[in-house]
């Protein structure tokens, strides 16, 4: 076990964290990241709807939805591009590759045929279905801007610095444009749906209780070792959207609810992320009644934040980041979660989330029943926290032992 965490401590972590901040990962973490006071947006007026449907007198704020969280993949092309860019160092860029990023999306999703005047079947490219869509579109402008700043085009010469600025962002544009022209207009491909059939068997993994596992678990194992669980969102986000999405649209049509794995389900639910990733509201509350002074004080510190499952003062200051007691835990839970939650959804024991509510802040159960719509989210919530207990309890009273021993020795 020392072998173990010897490299996970001064090799394997310290690789991944470099990996994750060179340009092109910390750039397509920071966009993901950019998009979220959008989705939050949407998420909010969702909530609001849950009040519209009591009271019907009450104003209709979806124009508010629909031009924030409605155009969501819009946004995702625009930040793609905006972070990349900022990351990769090309100041001149950041604001115009993503505006031509919006442009070339613009371009690829445009209604053609017997839609071609459709409003709502732009729109509906739009939305969060088409996240990948955006990411794909950013990706390939910021690839394109990239190559031109490497050739440091009129860097040297006597052209003023305003027409040089000019030409440096023309000539990417134009070739931004140009292939995409070339590819919709010339060659008739539907580049949206390539870009979907391409990302739906990850969606369709995705979906499955081993996509479900690995989406909650390789999160929460790089957490564990301090990296940021944020660097994931680029591959979780997208198969989130389309599952929420895709459950929205069955309930609307009459249908039931089937996509399991959505932010809903993992954040919102508070069953995976009790108390915050790595379920550790557990923790704190042992962590509230120990033996020792130093766990006990901290305990009662970090509950507040765990209890709106807000957990990087337990992870970080417990600790269980780099912590092999209370590590191997934190992962069983992280694969227990997803498995508890699919076995009782899929059995009809508890509904499945139709509606996006991504306020992962709100107190549990209370935000379980309401992203839910089923009151047996109290049951369930229960039970889940009595399993993380009881998983906790063995490794929390190893560490608790050796932080006795410290305290007895130190004299505290």
């Amino acid at each position: 076990m020392k072998t173990l965490m010897n490299w996970l401590e001064n090799s394997f972590a310290p690789t991944m964290n470099k990996f994750f901040s060179r340009p092109w990962p910390a750039g397509i973490s920071a966009s993901m990241q950019k998009i979220i006071p959008f989705i939050l947006t949407g998420s909010l007026i969702f909530f609001y709807n849950v009040f519209v449907s009591f009271f019907p007198s009450l104003p209709d704020l979806s124009p508010i939805m629909v031009y924030s969280f409605g155009i969501i993949s819009l946004i995702v092309a625009f930040m793609m591009a905006n972070q990349l860019m900022e990351k990769l160092n090309y100041p001149l860029y950041v604001i115009n590759a993503g505006i031509t990023a919006v442009g070339v999306m613009l371009m690829a999703v445009m209604p053609r045929g017997e839609n071609a005047d459709s409003i709502s079947a732009l729109m509906g490219s739009l939305g969060p279905s088409g996240i990948a869509v955006g990411m794909v579109i950013g990706i390939y402008v910021a690839i394109i801007y990239n190559l031109w700043g490497k050739l440091h085009f009129l860097e040297d010469s006597n052209v003023p610095d305003f027409v040089t600025g000019w030409i440096n962002v023309i000539v990417p544009n134009v070739f931004a444009l140009g292939i995409m022209m070339v590819l919709v207009n010339v060659f008739n491909l539907d580049i949206a749906s390539l870009i979907l059939a391409a990302f739906m068997p990850i969606a369709q993994f995705g979906q499955t209780l081993p996509g479900f596992i690995l989406c909650c678990f390789i999160p929460a194992f790089f957490y564990t070792l301090g990296v940021s669980s944020w660097m994931w969102g680029a591959l979780t986000t997208p198969i989130f959207m389309a599952g929420i999405q895709a459950n929205i649209d069955a309930v609307a049509a009459g249908e039931v609810a089937t996509n399991i794995v959505t932010s809903e389900s993992v954040f919102t639910l508070a069953f995976i992320t009790m108390g915050g990733m790595c379920a550790t509201l557990g923790l704190n509350i042992l962590m509230c009644f120990s033996k020792s002074k130093q766990l006990k004080t901290l305990g009662r510190v970090f509950l507040a934040p765990s209890i709106f499952n807000i957990n990087e003062p337990v992870m970080f200051g417990a600790p269980v980041v780099f912590n092999p007691i209370l590590m191997l835990p934190a992962w069983i839970n992280s694969i227990v979660g997803p498995i508890f939650v699919w076995v009782i959804m899929r059995a009809g024991l508890l509904n499945i989330p139709s509606k996006m509510i991504q306020v992962g802040q709100i107190p549990a159960p209370f935000c379980s029943v309401m992203v839910t719509e089923d009151m047996r989210a109290f049951l369930w919530w229960a039970v889940i926290f009595v399993i993380y207990l009881v998983i906790w309890y063995p490794f929390f009273k190893v560490f608790e032992k050796q932080k006795l021993e410290e305290e007895a020795k130190s004299g505290k």
